[in-house]
């Protein structure tokens, strides 16, 4: 079970990242030409990308706690005892990919307040720009290639 859930976890979040870049870069260009906020596109991208990273949180949640590396690492060796690896694995990788679905969610929550597009584009492009440079940040990049 646990193989499973972290090849779900692993090849979802090529997925989750390739949607959050092309929501952002879509926000970004939307922001700039002045573009219209249409429910076709801009907002099912939006949704799609807040619901995929939003399944990829629950998955890497059930993995945490699952995994040798996770929790169990915690308390097997304390704090303390965990290497700069471990740490990146049990600690700062949970906890920066925490944040930064939060800061997607605050994006997604604050874009419905507005009427205009503009407004609209940027709430997306700032706090969905945030969200990926956190979990870009804290990916551990040796255990993907």
């Amino acid at each position: 079970m646990y193989e499973t859930i972290q090849m779900l976890h692993s090849y979802l979040a090529y997925v989750a990242l390739a949607i959050l870049l092309i929501a952002v870069v879509n926000a970004i260009s939307g922001l700039v030409s002045k573009r219209v906020f249409t429910m076709n596109k801009d907002l099912r991208l939006c949704l799609f990308t807040l619901i995929i990273c939003h399944i990829q949180l629950l998955v890497g949640l059930i993995l945490y706690f699952i995994s040798p590396s996770g929790l169990n690492a915690i308390q097997e060796f304390g704090m303390g005892g965990l290497t700069s690896a471990a740490r990146l694995l049990a600690v700062e990788h949970p906890f920066i990919n925490i944040l930064a679905i939060a800061a997607i969610t605050i994006g997604w929550s604050r874009h419905k307040k507005f009427v205009e597009g503009d407004k609209k584009f940027k709430s997306i492009a700032i706090f969905y720009g945030i969200g990926l440079i956190l979990i870009l940040s804290r990916i551990p990049w040796s255990q993907w290639f």
